[in-house]
């Protein structure tokens, strides 16, 4: 059976995750990790996608970015799946997969959620115990979005541009949201929609992205038990 088209409207924001096959280590140094910076600043540009969070974790990566075309973002996977995969098997001498299959992805309702999604991927390393703040953590958005250090892999989304009139007001907003750790009910949301590809948003929206794809929604929460 033909597998399902993934559900990735243009211009609605997108929280995708890829896996290393059985969890295994996709990035053993600095090396590896400049390698698939550098083919998701191509890949994103060549399918024009706008990318507006990160974190590359040693076996696992999440993005939020937002389609401008149709297939935008899968092509953009696509694309940096077999560069990395190629170059990840010839610099170690191995063969076959890296990657858990297709990647997860979840639509994510702008005013509601995007913020938060977005310090969801960046407070990852903090949750997995690696550091403790996360500007202390390279291989993340957060000292982009947070400091202001340049990138040519972000493009802020409209709500981080609306923290503040100045830079350094944005700057210092987007800190403050920091204050508080992603966790509850929220974080639950996050993974349940992530990891069975649905929708981090109201019921409202949903319905919206219903209209315009013609596609059935599912709700991201689970029912009490009978």
């Amino acid at each position: 059976m033909p597998r399902r088209p993934r559900l990735s409207p243009v211009g609605i924001p997108l929280h995708i995750v890829q896996r290393g096959n059985n969890r295994q280590v996709c990035f053993t140094c600095d090396s590896d990790l400049k390698a698939y910076a550098q083919w998701l600043v191509e890949a994103a540009q060549k399918y024009k996608v706008s990318i507006h969070a990160w974190v590359f974790m040693t076996n696992h990566v999440h993005l939020l970015v937002t389609p401008l075309e149709e297939m935008a973002a899968s092509r953009m996977m696509q694309f940096i799946g077999r560069h990395y995969v190629r170059y990840f098997n010839y610099t170690y001498r191995r063969t076959g997969t890296l990657w858990e299959g297709r990647f997860h992805s979840c639509l994510i309702q702008e005013e509601t959620f995007l913020l938060n999604c977005q310090r969801y991927i960046e407070l990852n390393p903090v949750r997995a115990g690696m550091v403790k703040d996360p500007g202390d953590y390279s291989w993340s958005s957060y000292r982009i979005n947070g400091f202001g250090i340049e990138s040519k892999l972000l493009t802020p989304h409209r709500l981080y541009e609306q923290l503040g009139r100045s830079k350094l007001e944005r700057l210092k907003n987007y800190r403050d949201l920091f204050q508080d750790h992603v966790d509850g009910e929220l974080l639950q949301d996050i993974r349940f929609a992530l990891n069975k590809g649905l929708i981090l948003g109201t019921e409202r929206f949903k319905s919206e992205v219903e209209a315009l794809t013609g596609r059935r929604v599912a709700p991201i929460r689970r029912g009490p038990k009978t």
